[in-house]
């Protein structure tokens, strides 16, 4: 790593750059405007974002908490686990445990900065981590080994044999600095009695371990007061989706990566339940109107991108969607399978409820929410198995009426890319032609931006979208 790098802790630099953005809104319209000339590597991000209302501003708000509540731990006397995206946050804010999900962390700074994160992922490869890994986990990770964030204490992951690549991440993180690891199992099927008491069991040993590391009981009071918020959460999530359905869509292309952004930072915390709220509140008035969410307020088409979306510099692929008039309707990070949305009748048994009645009943429920988070979901075995990736993407390529289907990731992604050819190929014979990004989501050293954009118009002109 280059020793210039060294000289900045990555997550203060993070967080000065959220102080920023938070603050950015309490001037005049004038003073924003100047104040933009003084932040050209990240002013893109902070206008995309500011842009979308008090949505923005409050989605800021938040990750300037998130990446604060990691910095000082420490001197609050609470300990932080180091997770990842497909684990639900909900139960570590119950048990007062700060969450660092390696995902985030990585993807915000490759919004956020110009320079990506290539420093801290190259860095990871140097201490041993192969480059064929995936880069959602090394950016961050990358940062910590060498020294530039907050301690973790103990870490724990959820992926085993959905994503290799993300199980070996967590496994090395813990080996290479000797820290507590817990690696939560997940049987290959969903919604039978035996799967389901697998993994219930398994979760509760995850409980076991947690409170060994915090030398703390589980409070059920905050249990079941974190879940009312979940619940209240997933209701909110419901209406939005219920208004996706809607042609033009009412939600913009950003309000999508509010809703998983927030939600795998602060799922549960208040300040996530603030956003949705607002975003709520935007997008209905929109829709009572039978506006288009996007700025040009005509929706030409509308993507789904079936796993995930394009994280590197300056919010660019939102932004080419709202240039294209793209109606963004989300993609597998967005969903949550909760039982009261609609896209759930369409994939039998995959949904989750939250049952209040017992201590032992909202410990079931937290652990069947924790088992529909994106990727272990969707891609724990063969795609076109019952409740598998094809099933869900058809149910929800359908339901939002999307015009075509875009596959992203990273060259890291084994488990889809060894299945993507046939699975486009059966998205292809159900009607909606399929585009497959040859890049990076998080690297943009793999294939530029411009070149994704290239390979993005080729497609809407060539199949006749646009």
């Amino acid at each position: 790593m280059r020793p210039e790098i060294k000289e900045y802790p990555y997550d203060r630099l993070m967080q000065g750059l959220l102080t920023v953005a938070k603050n950015f809104t309490h001037g005049t319209e004038k003073e924003a405007e100047l104040a933009y000339r003084y932040i050209p590597s990240y002013r893109g991000v902070l206008k995309t974002v500011l842009d979308a209302g008090e949505a923005g501003r409050i989605l800021f708000e938040l990750l300037d908490e998130y990446y604060a509540n990691i910095i000082h731990a420490r001197e609050r006397g609470k300990k932080v686990c180091g997770t990842t995206f497909c684990y639900c946050p909900a139960i570590l804010y119950a048990m007062d445990i700060v969450p660092a999900t390696f995902e985030v962390l990585t993807g915000f700074g490759c919004l956020g900065w110009k320079r990506g994160m290539f420093d801290y992922m190259d860095y990871c490869c140097e201490v041993g981590m192969p480059e064929t890994s995936c880069s959602s986990q090394r950016g961050f990770l990358g940062a910590f080994l060498a020294g530039l964030c907050a301690d973790i204490d103990f870490l724990i992951c959820d992926s085993p044999g959905v994503c290799d690549t993300n199980a070996t991440a967590y496994a090395f993180a813990s080996a290479y600095l000797n820290k507590p690891f817990y690696q939560l199992n997940y049987p290959s099927s969903i919604g039978d009695d035996r799967s389901q008491k697998y993994h219930i069991d398994d979760y509760k040993g995850m409980i076991r371990f947690i409170e060994a590391q915090s030398g703390k009981k589980l409070d059920y009071d905050r249990l079941a007061e974190i879940l009312r918020e979940v619940d209240y959460q997933d209701r909110l999530t419901a209406d939005l989706e219920d208004m996706l359905m809607l042609v033009p869509s009412p939600l913009s292309s950003v309000h999508n990566l509010m809703i998983y952004a927030g939600r795998f930072c602060a799922s549960g915390h208040k300040l996530y339940t603030r956003l949705l709220e607002a975003i709520v509140k935007d997008v209905k008035q929109k829709a009572e109107a039978g506006l288009s969410g996007l700025k040009s307020g005509k929706e030409r088409l509308r993507a789904f991108t079936c796993y995930i979306d394009h994280y590197t510099a300056d919010l660019n692929f939102w932004n080419y969607l709202e240039e294209k008039g793209i109606g963004h309707i989300g993609c597998i990070l967005s969903r949550n399978f909760r039982d009261n949305n609609r896209y759930v009748q369409e994939v039998p048994k995959s949904a989750y409820g939250i049952d209040f009645s017992t201590p032992d009943t909202l410990l079931d429920s937290m652990a069947q929410l924790n088992a529909r988070m994106p990727m272990v979901r969707s891609i724990r075995g063969p795609y076109d198995m019952p409740g598998m990736w094809l099933e869900e993407s058809l149910a929800i390529a359908r339901l939002y009426q999307a015009d075509c289907i875009i596959y992203n990731g990273t060259p890291g992604c084994r488990n889809t890319w060894g299945m993507l050819k046939p699975f486009a190929r059966d998205l292809e014979r159900q009607g909606f032609p399929v585009h497959i990004m040859n890049d990076d989501a998080f690297d943009d050293r793999v294939e530029s931006w411009e070149a994704a954009k290239d390979r993005l118009d080729e497609f809407f002109k060539v199949r006749g979208l646009l």
